[in-house]
């Protein structure tokens, strides 16, 4: 089929204004959220599921690459082409239009279309009293259920683990290039053709009494009893782990999801942040082991900040931080997506930066005051090393028990227990901690070189956490940032380098140096285009989509047709 024929017929199936094809208009979702672009022939927005079935439809009917794509929010390029070395026609199918939640059993489930956001399903649930798999983070960006599945997303949530569900609804291509609905979400009596199951599905045509509740699993129900095992040499939680990669889970966009269904989690009564420093991590390895392995109740969140983070974010998040305390979350997803389009549009402007408004919003923050509470600060003054710790209901008591007679009783040791508004802060802080590095780069882009950002999963028995890099690479630093989830062992790793510096090199030399620690990466991002993907995940994707049909390139794979007709 002709290019423009096929366009014709994507329009006719969407509608023209549905369709993208000028390159500046495209340009954006093109892109992903920090680096990486490619070229595609068109973009395309359904808006329902039989409308995306159809276009998927036209796709492997005219022999086109096929790449999903929801809020765009990922931090490894992999909702995007990369290059322009496809060897086929690129179509992004953007379906962030079809947003319908359907909550089940009085809310202790969902079933959540393709582009329903994190935070519109927290605002769903909360009305019933009961809160989503995440919570601040990715879904402050605006980012999708379905795109978490899909990335094995993990969290700040401590006994939550990676977003997982054995229960979805997807287009398959198989081996024979053949396309197919599969309806594993666990409904039955939706109709027998993909149009009618497609629609009954959109708009909640089902009886709940054919709803069918198995063995299958809609959540990681046995993370609580992996995080709290110490003494293991494999991590709580990393995008490669065999165990959680089923179907639509880990499955990078290799297929076209319809739907997840996904558990919710009951809403603690009472919580209580404590804010917790030292300067010797052993005494932060030994709290964290003694949480796990002898408390009866888990922390609900344990944040690791390293002070020259705390600075960092200080300067550099404040605005991020000020967006959230003085708006809310809920204006968040639409100001980020409206950056975004600016900066796109920036870019065409001659002689103005694209990063102008993220240079307006760093010296605007300035004109506020302090943000962060006097007890936080006088922390930061005294210790090196930071962790943020939230415990709900009995937990709280054991808690208080522990730090006043073990914590604070050791050399170099405090905390203080948080007021609301505290805790309140001390989460926004962490928050703005993620984006603080990118706004550094972007204010002294003529200073330093980049930013390589990692994200590690250690060992869950390692007791040395705190990285100490190679010469080779630690002399070629600016800065060396530390934050992430403590009690899971999963941390977000930011490195400054000099102008001039290799960061390829870099990068590679800090690869080895984590696999010579037995860490696992990435942890908790996916590998995008930017990490080769290991063994079991490559075998995986080949399972799921051996034709390379769907996002092919993903984990550095080859971007050519597999098992097609012509090469038989």
């Amino acid at each position: 089929m002709k290019q423009k024929q096929l366009i014709d017929e994507f329009k006719t199936i969407v509608g023209e204004e549905n369709v993208l094809t000028d390159e500046v208009k495209t340009k954006y979702y093109r892109s992903g959220f920090r680096s990486g672009s490619g070229t595609a022939l068109a973009i395309v927005f359904p808006n329902t599921l039989v409308e995306q079935w159809k276009i998927i439809k036209q796709c492997v009917e005219a022999n086109c690459i096929i790449i999903m794509q929801a809020a765009k929010t990922g931090l490894t390029e992999g909702s995007a082409p990369s290059g322009n070395d496809y060897d086929r026609d690129v179509v992004v199918i953007n379906i962030t239009k079809i947003k319908k939640i359907h909550l089940l059993d009085g809310g202790k489930q969902a079933v959540c279309l393709p582009g329903a956001s994190l935070h519109s399903l927290e605002k769903e649930l909360k009305a019933v009293n009961r809160a989503p798999h995440s919570i601040i983070g990715s879904s402050s960006l605006g980012a999708t259920v379905v795109g978490g599945i899909a990335n094995n997303s993990g969290g700040a949530l401590v006994k939550r683990g990676p977003a997982y569900t054995e229960l979805a609804i997807y287009a398959q291509v198989d081996k024979q290039g053949q396309l197919h609905l599969v309806n594993h979400l666990g409904i039955e009596g939706l109709g027998e053709t993909p149009e009618e199951i497609l629609t009954n599905l959109q708009e909640g045509n089902f009886d709940p009494a054919k709803i069918i509740h198995d063995e299958r699993m809609a959540s990681d129900k046995e993370y609580d009893e992996r995080v709290r095992d110490v003494t293991s040499d494999i991590p709580s939680r990393f995008n490669a782990d065999e165990r959680r990669l089923f179907e639509a889970s880990g499955c990078a966009g290799k297929l076209g999801v319809f739907a997840v269904r996904v558990d919710s989690y009951p809403v603690p009564e009472k919580e209580q942040v404590f804010y917790l420093g030292t300067n010797d991590p052993a005494k932060l390895t030994k709290l964290r082991k003694d949480f796990l392995s002898t408390f009866e109740n888990l922390p609900e969140m344990g944040e690791y900040l390293h002070r020259d983070i705390f600075n960092m974010a200080e300067k550099y998040g404040k605005d991020v931080f000020l967006s959230i305390d003085l708006l809310g979350t809920d204006k968040l997803p639409k100001m980020f997506a409206l950056k975004a389009k600016v900066e796109n549009v920036l870019e065409r402007v001659p002689f103005v930066s694209k990063y102008l408004p993220d240079t307006i919003l760093y010296y605007a923050s300035k004109l506020f005051p302090q943000h962060l509470p006097e007890r936080m600060l006088d922390f930061r003054d005294k210790y090196e090393h930071h962790l943020v710790l939230k415990m709900s209901d009995s937990g709280i008591a054991e808690a208080q028990k522990y730090l006043n007679e073990v914590w604070a009783v050791e050399d170099d040791c405090d905390f203080f227990e948080c007021t609301p508004e505290e805790g309140k802060k001390a989460y926004l802080h962490r928050f703005a901690a993620a984006g603080a590095a990118i706004r550094y780069e972007t204010i002294h882009r003529k200073d330093v070189e980049d930013i390589v950002a990692l994200d590690i999963a250690l060992r869950r028995n390692d007791e040395e956490w705190l990285e100490t890099l190679p010469e080779e690479v630690s002399k070629n630093l600016v800065q060396a940032l530390y934050y992430g989830h403590f009690m899971c062992y999963v941390f977000h790793q930011d490195y400054i380098f000099k102008k001039g510096t290799d960061t390829k090199l870099m990068k590679k030399l800090m690869l080895e140096h984590l696999n010579s620690r037995g860490a696992e990466y990435p942890a908790e991002h996916n590998v995008g285009h930017l990490y080769e993907a290991e063994n079991s995940l490559q075998k995986f994707y080949h399972e799921l989509d051996p034709t390379n049909t769907f996002n092919p390139g993903i984990g550095k794979m080859d971007k050519y047709k597999r098992n097609c007709n012509c090469c038989a």
